[in-house]
């Protein structure tokens, strides 16, 4: 049975999770029919909102459920743009670097076909955003701010608080991407005092295609599709039974949330210091703090490797792992998150993420910590022979 620790990418569900979506996926009404049918629906789906709401400190009227955490991302910041961009009065939109595609494809189809100015605020070398930068880039013709809560590759957890401080001095509206964080950190909708969060179930146990956007009363967001009104911000017929899954695994996540950290934190640092002591070249990427990253993520480059072939190795040898960085038409290339940390591209290149998951245990990263340098002087041994063909040797 492979090894799993690549969580960031998606969790599995757990047996009551999974019995309780199969259950609801039972039932026949949809929740917009006013018979006894869709009402029991509409039932289930308000009480899953209303579990959702719970595990953020969010009102269930603020819980805008969508397929998943690319629209409620596209969601956000789309809508919020549309909503303060009027006849072209606040063109900007203000956007660290190093974020997920999710964001960066959204704001870039903005810049393209809606006339948006994009300004990329710089990160540090643990990828953590300047808030000096994004204080001096802000001002009234900015549209919105949009940020990762923690970064989903090196696992650096952003100062979400003082980024929404820093904007509302301006009025400014910000969107924080929660979808890595969701499960792992607390997340208070209504302390953060910012327009909106999105968050996905499928990171935390729940159904894949269910995500969810808050959205403060005080805001306003320009609907992505329109027909019925089922939502504030979105039409469309809507998943009860995704909900029902999406509110028990919310439940489930929040439910301990220090403790489960704790405990995350302790497998992590065991991974870490395993890493460490067996392949000494590899170098700790992200917030070397435990307080200042994601507890289960462990990012670690390995000089003279390239990520993919270090990834093939692991699975090979029985363990789900990531890279952590975009792959197009089969060429690997250097994550956009360590160049944004100021990584060359070569150092770059030799990237995987380990995210460990609630159910991780010692023997598991033991064991990967054991099948590590062989894969490490393997995937070496390749980068040479590479780089002495591209010579011509």
């Amino acid at each position: 049975m492979p090894i799993y620790l690549d969580h960031a990418a998606t969790s599995p569900m757990p047996a009551d999770v999974l019995a309780a979506y199969v259950d609801a996926l039972t039932v026949v009404g949809n929740p917009a029919s006013i018979h006894s049918q869709g009402q029991n629906a509409k039932r289930m789906l308000e009480e899953a909102r209303e579990r959702i709401a719970r595990s953020v400190g969010a009102d269930s009227v603020e819980v805008t459920l969508t397929g998943g955490g690319t629209e409620a991302v596209n969601l956000a910041i789309k809508g919020l743009y549309w909503a303060r961009n009027t006849a072209g009065s606040r063109p900007r939109i203000l956007v660290p670097e190093g974020e997920h595609h999710a964001t960066m494809d959204a704001i870039e189809w903005l810049e393209k076909h809606e006339g948006a100015v994009i300004e990329w605020i710089p990160l540090d070398e643990l990828g953590r955003i300047s808030l000096p930068a994004l204080e001096a880039a802000l001002g009234d013709d900015v549209a919105l701010v949009t940020a990762l809560w923690a970064n989903n590759e090196v696992g650096t957890i952003q100062p979400v608080r003082e980024i929404a401080a820093l904007a509302a001095v301006h009025g400014v509206p910000v969107h924080l991407d929660a979808i890595a964080a969701y499960g792992y950190l607390p997340i208070d909708f209504h302390a953060v005092g910012v327009a909106a969060i999105s968050i996905s179930a499928h990171k935390i146990g729940g159904p894949v295609g269910a995500g969810a956007l808050l959205i403060a009363r005080s805001a306003t967001v320009v609907p992505l599709l329109h027909g019925g009104n089922q939502q504030r911000a979105r039409s469309g017929t809507q998943d009860a039974a995704g909900a029902v899954a999406f509110g028990l695994a919310a439940e489930r996540a929040t439910a301990d949330l220090h403790g489960q950290a704790s405990r995350l934190r302790a497998v992590r640092d065991r991974l870490v210091g395993g890493i460490r002591s067996a392949v000494p070249s590899a170098v700790y990427r992200g917030d070397p703090e435990s307080a200042g990253r994601l507890p289960g993520n462990a990012h670690f480059t390995f000089p003279g490797c390239e990520g993919d072939s270090l990834l093939f190795l692991l699975d090979v040898a029985g363990f789900s792992v990531s890279t952590g960085s975009a792959c197009q038409a089969g060429v690997p290339e250097a994550s956009h998150v360590l160049t944004a940390m100021g990584l060359s591209e070569a150092d770059a290149r030799g990237a995987l993420r380990f995210t460990l998951g609630h159910e991780t245990t010692d023997a598991e990263v033991d064991a990967l910590v054991a099948a590590l340098p062989s894969a490490v002087s393997r995937a070496s041994l390749a980068g040479l022979s590479d780089r002495e063909t591209t010579l011509g040797r």
